[in-house]
C-alpha cells in the first residue's frame, strides 16, 4: 500500500538527534517556555520574514489569539464581522467564532479552491473589519488584489497559513498583517504533537499576544488580560527546529512529485490542481478532482494506493452550524463533492509517483 503520508518514514532521519534533544530538553529541565522555544521563534520569524513569532499550543488557538489581540488593542470588537472563504477547514471559522466575531462566507475560485478576491467587495459593509485569508492545501491567495481592497476599506489581514509553510511572499507586505500557522505533525513543518505559532511585523499585536497565550501574563502571577494557556513546549519546539533547516528541500520534493502528476496524469475523468509553476504553492496536498470521486478513491485503494478526501462536508453544511445549513455555496459544494488527495509527500519514491500515475490514467 502505497500511504497517503507516511510520517514514520519522514522522521525516521531525525530519530538520533530527537533522541539527543529529548536528553538535552530532560537535562535542561525547563519544559515551557524556554530556550529552545525562544530559539525556535527566531529561527521561524527569520525564516519567515517577520519580526516577532509567537510559539502558541495549535493552529487554531493562533488564530484565535491574532483575534483577540486585536480585540485587546481595540481594532476589532466583539460582533465585528470577519470575511473568511466559505472552502475551507472548519478552524478557520471556528476560530472567528471562539473570538466573538461574525464570520461572513466568500466563494472560492473553482481552479483554484482558494477565495475569489473578485467576490469579497461585495460582502463588505459598515460591520466588516476584517479579512481571514486561508492558504489552502499550500497554495497562497492572491494577496496583492486582497491587500489592495483591505486597504481601501481599511480591513485587517490575517492569514491562515496552516498548510502553507515554506510558500513564497508569506508573510504579508502589510505591517500589521498576522499570520497563524499549524504544525501539526502531518503539516509541511510537522511537530510530533500539536503546536502552532503565529508570525507578525506588527509590535504592539505581538506584545499582547505574547501575554495572551500565557494566561494574560507577561509577568509572573501579574495578569493584564484574560488571556488563555496555549504555549508550544520545549520539546516540540526543540524538535521543529531541528527540521526546519529542511523545509524549503523537502517543498522542493513536494513540487518535483506534482511536477510529475502534473506533466504525467492524463485522463478526461480527473481534473488536476492549477498551478502556474511559480513558487507560490508548496502542496502541503495534492487535490484532484472528479465527478466520481468515491469510486476512484475506492478503485485507488483496490490498487493499494491511499487517497483521502479533505474536505467532505463544507463548513455550513455541518451540523455544528445547524443555522446555515440551507445556504447555497454552489461552488465550495462542487469542490467538497468532487476533491480527492492524492499521496503526496517527500519521501515518496519515483517509483511509487510513477505507480500512482499508471494507476490513474488507466482508471
Amino acid at each position: 500500500m502505497i500511504k497517503f503520508l507516511d510520517l514514520k518514514k519522514i522522521n525516521e532521519p531525525y530519530e538520533t538527534t530527537f533522541q539527543e534533544k529529548l536528553k538535552s530538553v530532560l537535562d535542561n529541565g525547563w519544559y515551557i517556555l524556554g530556550k529552545e522555544t525562544e530559539a525556535f521563534e527566531n529561527n521561524f520569524s527569520n525564516y519567515c520574514g517577520a519580526k516577532y513569532c509567537i510559539g502558541v499550543g495549535n493552529g487554531l488557538d493562533a488564530l484565535v489569539l491574532i483575534f483577540k489581540g486585536y480585540i485587546e488593542l481595540g481594532k476589532l470588537r466583539k460582533g465585528d464581522e470577519v470575511i473568511v472563504p466559505a472552502n475551507t477547514y472548519i478552524a478557520s471559522i471556528l476560530a472567528i467564532l471562539q473570538a466573538g466575531l461574525v464570520p461572513v462566507l466568500v466563494e472560492p475560485k473553482l481552479e483554484t479552491y482558494i477565495i475569489d478576491p473578485d467576490l469579497i467587495e461585495c460582502k463588505i459593509n459598515s460591520k466588516t473589519k476584517a479579512i481571514l485569508v486561508v492558504h489552502l492545501y499550500g497554495q497562497l491567495a492572491e494577496m496583492s488584489q486582497i491587500n489592495a481592497i483591505a486597504n481601501q476599506h481599511n480591513l485587517l489581514v490575517i492569514e491562515d497559513a496552516a498548510q502553507a509553510h515554506g510558500a513564497e511572499n508569506r508573510q504579508s507586505n502589510n505591517p500589521e498583517s498576522a499570520v497563524a500557522y499549524s504544525f501539526y505533525p502531518g503539516k509541511n513543518l510537522g511537530a510530533l504533537g500539536d503546536g502552532g505559532a503565529i508570525t507578525t511585523n506588527d509590535s504592539e499585536l505581538a506584545k499582547v499576544i505574547f501575554s495572551l497565550r500565557n494566561y494574560g501574563s507577561e509577568v509572573k502571577y501579574q495578569n493584564e488580560y484574560v488571556g488563555i494557556n496555549s504555549r508550544l513546549d520545549e520539546l516540540q519546539a526543540a524538535f521543529l527546529n531541528l527540521k526546519l533547516v529542511n523545509l524549503d528541500e523537502d517543498n522542493k520534493k513536494r513540487r518535483e512529485v506534482a511536477k510529475r502528476y502534473l506533466s504525467e496524469i492524463k485522463n478526461e475523468k480527473i481534473i488536476l490542481p492549477f498551478w502556474n509553476f511559480s513558487h507560490n504553492h508548496v502542496f502541503h496536498l495534492f487535490v484532484i478532482r472528479s465527478h466520481n470521486r468515491d469510486h476512484l478513491q475506492d478503485y485507488l485503494s483496490k490498487n493499494g494506493i491511499q487517497a483521502m478526501i479533505h474536505y467532505p462536508i463544507p463548513p455550513h453544511k455541518q451540523k455544528a452550524f445547524s443555522d446555515w445549513n440551507h445556504l447555497s455555496f454552489p461552488v465550495t459544494e462542487k469542490i467538497h463533492n468532487e476533491v480527492l488527495s492524492l499521496p503526496m509527500s517527500p519521501v515518496m519514491t519515483g517509483d511509487e509517483v510513477s505507480f500512482v500515475i499508471e494507476i490513474l490514467n488507466k482508471y
